[in-house]
């Protein structure tokens, strides 16, 4: 790596809710080399090249909360991945997005940093990252770069990766309703909403277009012949695959004709009023280069409307107007066309409003025929045509008429879209005048669209805009089931797999058809559809877009929260169970605090009406309450008092009373089931599992659970599999536990004394990315308790030496007085449990901290064990 240049190490998009921010944001990790140790007013004259290709950074605000503070912190000197941040942000404005958040580290001194900054067009913030970094490498070799040649690149890759004016719209209006959207891959295909309530759009195409309807759609003479049995008035016409055919079935329609493609859309090859053997020929062989098949029809004279049909109704009428110029009597028709293009308003694709006019073959031909040609100059106030089909997509406009059309036209309208069986169809009629009925005109319905463009009633060119979004998203969602769509997402240290559980099972008895995603798996109403960890946000996305479920609750686990941000956009429901020391040292988490700013998002992302669930006891809260802006809900195992100084006025809290679990709020007590009731807290002995109950119980009363439910619910769970399960094999006890850091084992040895009668023997290890700190203090708390351990390692090592784990178990161990005969290393886990098991008296307790769960209990059920708890 050259140390005179900025190097990109990494890239990581966010696209949903994160640590940095709840926009979207990329975060690259940079090393400036040598610069780490230079700051820019040290380098001879980067300070003025950067400013003359980037004047707008004067004014940015930077970090000192005033317009010109960059400014100054450049001329007193900062450093160079501080500059990366602010050009990246500043190329993204010059482009078009107007965004401003961005934050930059050191995480290595003294040149590798992280820079976090927003982005709302995702290819334009990868390649304005990637641009920035080349350009400030040129400015530091004294090069000459061509700003507008990036900027002009970045403004087209931008254009092509943005949403066109129909998903765009649609996408806003659904926003609107506070239904979550997710946009699929970088085209236009679109999910809306979550679960059974989801639905996929792409433009106006939605999942609910029959196949066969939109097959139809795109065979035009189909389409007629159906549209004629439906006693729909069409142009005559037949398909042909000759010259000679074309010409010959022109005779027999009678000129003029129409000549296009059989198959094609967006006008491409369509040829209209044609008279002569010459422009019949010339019009064949255009329109073959789009189709085998091509249709010759009677032509209807007239205007072109579009009339879009949403749901059986009709919701807009636009007039589309061809592509023309307006003479001047002093510009050449391509001056004027260049002229009309500078409009704002028009793209070079779909992308805005308006497509910009564009000049070729079809263009010249249509000029011969009106014996003109691109330098011809018009004369003042002459309107020149420039083709003869009036689509957007070659540059046409359009004038709404939507208060104008004809009921009988309507009417027409509705049946043909019906005819071919489509949802959202654009209708394209030809008539003199859509105020009078095409009985009486002579009209004809000349087309049926699938996937219609709505821009033109969106931005008509005159006459009032039309919000055909809302028609359609009212047709995709007739109610507001999609925006209560419910979801619960968990996190914390311990206690996350049993507390979503708990929660799925409870909903599942209010009728719901739940979803559930946890370290053992994706669930759905039940059943196991995916084993595995599935805590991270990959696993919550994929279980939201199943449209068997209409509630989910969601194991979030930091790692997935650090990588990716949240799978989901709000929740109704955020649970932090407890923030212990786990995984510091990781990822940049250093401190508690840092886990707790972590974890804390799952609390922040939560809907305005929603709920923030936290444990009083926890030290975490006061900092995690800092960052709660919604309601909350505090649950705790002591006396009420406990929590006092964290509540405010309007929050509920669940406790324990008389060993009740009960909820309070704002005066009124609910008492809501007895824990010696609650099967997996064994009559109150196993207190992490009475505390999960009560964060369980919490979020089921945050979401207006009835407190019978959730009793009734408690009661007859029964399959915590894996937390604190309890085998008997030959007069001996078997508990087996995930147990992984120190806050969980302090728990499974408290329930370890409290079940056993003889000898304790212990399984036990822990995953090899915890730190030795860690891994120490559950050594010696194991020697506290257990007569007998055995040390075991996992088979994921996790970056460590085979035996090291081992190893710093045993000296933890042995430090504490604990009898060196009594503690042994087996390395396999199952090899541990096997010796644990055959060295045991009838009496003996044994506690395996698993991290294969189906193997270990294989191994207990073919040996003959019972599951008793």
């Amino acid at each position: 790596m050259n140390a005179d240049k900025l190097h990109i190490i990494d890239f990581t998009i966010y696209r949903g809710r994160n640590i940095y921010s709840h926009r979207p944001v990329m975060k690259m990790i940079l090393d400036i080399g040598k610069y780490g140790e230079i700051p820019t007013n040290q380098i001879p004259g980067f300070n003025e090249k950067l400013l003359a290709l980037f004047p707008g950074l004067q004014t940015n605000v930077c970090g000192l909360g005033y317009e010109g503070g960059f400014l100054e912190r450049l001329k007193k000197g900062t450093y160079l991945a501080h500059v990366l941040e602010h050009v990246i942000l500043e190329m993204q404005a010059m482009v078009g997005y107007d965004l401003h958040y961005g934050k930059t580290r050191v995480i290595q001194e003294p040149s590798v940093y992280y820079l976090v900054y927003e982005y709302e067009n995702e290819v334009c913030g990868l390649e304005c990252g990637k641009a920035s970094v080349f350009i400030l490498n040129h400015l530091l070799d004294d090069e000459e770069i061509e700003i507008d040649g990036f900027i002009d690149y970045l403004k087209k890759i931008s254009s092509e990766a943005e949403l066109g004016p129909s998903t765009a719209a649609i996408v806003q209006e659904t926003k609107k309703r506070n239904i979550p959207v997710t946009r699929i891959g970088n085209g236009s295909l679109i999910r809306l909403g979550y679960g059974k309530y989801s639905r996929l759009i792409e433009a106006t195409l939605t999942d609910a277009t029959p196949c066969i309807s939109a097959d139809i759609s795109s065979n035009k003479q189909l389409t007629k012949f159906l549209l004629s049995e439906n006693q729909i008035p069409v142009p005559y016409g037949k398909v042909v695959f000759s010259e000679i055919s074309a010409q010959m079935v022109s005779k027999q329609i009678g000129l003029p004709v129409v000549i296009k493609p059989f198959d094609a859309n967006q006008g491409k090859g369509v040829h209209l009023n044609l008279k002569t053997k010459q422009e019949i020929i010339a019009a064949f062989r255009d329109a073959s280069k789009y189709s085998n098949g091509i249709i010759v029809e009677q032509y209807i004279a007239g205007r072109d409307y579009r009339v879009l049909v949403v749901g059986g109704k009709v919701s807009a009428v636009a007039e589309r107007v061809p592509a023309l110029v307006v003479g001047d009597g002093k510009h050449t028709i391509e001056e004027l066309v260049k002229i009309i293009n500078q409009d704002p308003r028009r793209g070079e694709e779909h992308e805005k409003a308006l497509t910009k006019i564009r000049l070729d073959d079809v263009t010249d031909k249509f000029l011969k025929s009106q014996n003109m040609t691109r330098e011809s100059i018009p004369a003042a106030g002459q309107v020149v045509k420039l083709r003869g089909n009036a689509n957007l997509s070659t540059g046409g406009t359009s004038v709404d008429c939507t208060d104008l059309i004809h009921p009988d036209n309507a009417e027409i309208a509705v049946r043909a879209a019906n005819a071919i069986g489509i949802d959202i169809a654009g209708i394209d009629i030809v008539t003199e005048d859509i105020s009078k009925s095409i009985y009486e005109t002579g009209g004809a319905v000349v087309e049926v669209n699938t996937a219609p463009g709505i821009r033109m009633h969106l931005y008509p060119s005159k006459g009032t805009p039309r919000n055909v979004a809302k028609d359609i998203v009212d047709l995709l969602f007739p109610d507001d089931s999609a925006a209560h769509f419910s979801i619960v997402s968990v996190t914390g240290t311990n206690g996350k797999t049993t507390v979503v559980r708990l929660i799925a099972h409870v909903l599942s008895a209010t009728g719901k058809s739940v979803g559930m995603t946890s370290t053992s798996g994706t669930y759905v109403n039940g059943r196991c559809i995916c084993r595995g960890d599935n805590s991270g946000p990959r696993s919550a996305r994929a279980l939201l877009s199943n449209k068997a479920i209409d509630a989910a609750v969601l194991e979030t686990a930091r790692g997935g929260i650090v990588r990716e941000g949240l799978g989901y956009d709000l929740a109704d429901v955020g649970v932090i169970t407890n923030i212990t020391g786990d995984h510091l040292g990781l990822d940049g988490i250093n401190t508690l605090e840092d886990l707790a700013f972590v974890k804390s998002l799952v609390v922040e992302a939560v809907k305005e009406n929603g709920a923030a669930v936290l444990n009083a006891e926890d030290e975490t809260t006061p900092y995690v309450l800092g960052r709660v802006k919604c309601r909350v809900v505090v649950f705790f195992c002591k006396e009420k008092s406990a929590a006092e100084k964290f509540m405010k006025p309007n929050d509920a809290v669940v406790f324990l009373k008389d060993g009740v679990i009960t909820a309070e709020e704002n005066g009124q007590v609910q008492a809501i089931v007895p824990v010696t009731e609650i099967p997996i807290t064994l009559q109150g002995k196993i207190e992490c599992n009475v505390e999960n109950c009560l964060a369980a119980a919490a979020a089921l009363y945050a979401l207006k659970v009835p407190s019978e439910t959730i009793a009734e619910g408690f009661k007859n769970f029964e399959d915590n599999a894996g937390r604190f399960n309890v085998f008997e094999l030959n007069g001996l006890r078997i508990m087996m536990d995930y147990g992984h850091n120190p806050a969980g084992y302090r728990q499974a040895l408290k329930t370890c004394r409290a079940l056993a009668s003889g000898r304790l023997i212990g399984v036990i290890g822990m995953p090899g990315d915890r730190p030795d700190d860690a891994m120490r203090d559950v050594g010696k708390q194991c020697a506290g308790v257990f007569n007998r351990i055995i040390i075991k390692e996992d088979q994921d090592l996790r970056g460590r030496a085979p035996g090291e784990v081992a190893e710093i178990f045993r000296r933890a161990i042995e430090e504490t007085g604990f009898p060196s005969e009594n503690v042994i290393i087996i390395e396999n886990e199952l090899e541990a449990l096997k010796s644990a098991v055959e060295n045991a008296a009838p009496g003996d307790f044994i506690a395996i901290f698993y991290e294969n769960y189906n193997l270990i209990k294989e191994y207990l059920e073919d040996a003959g064990a019972q599951r008793i708890f």
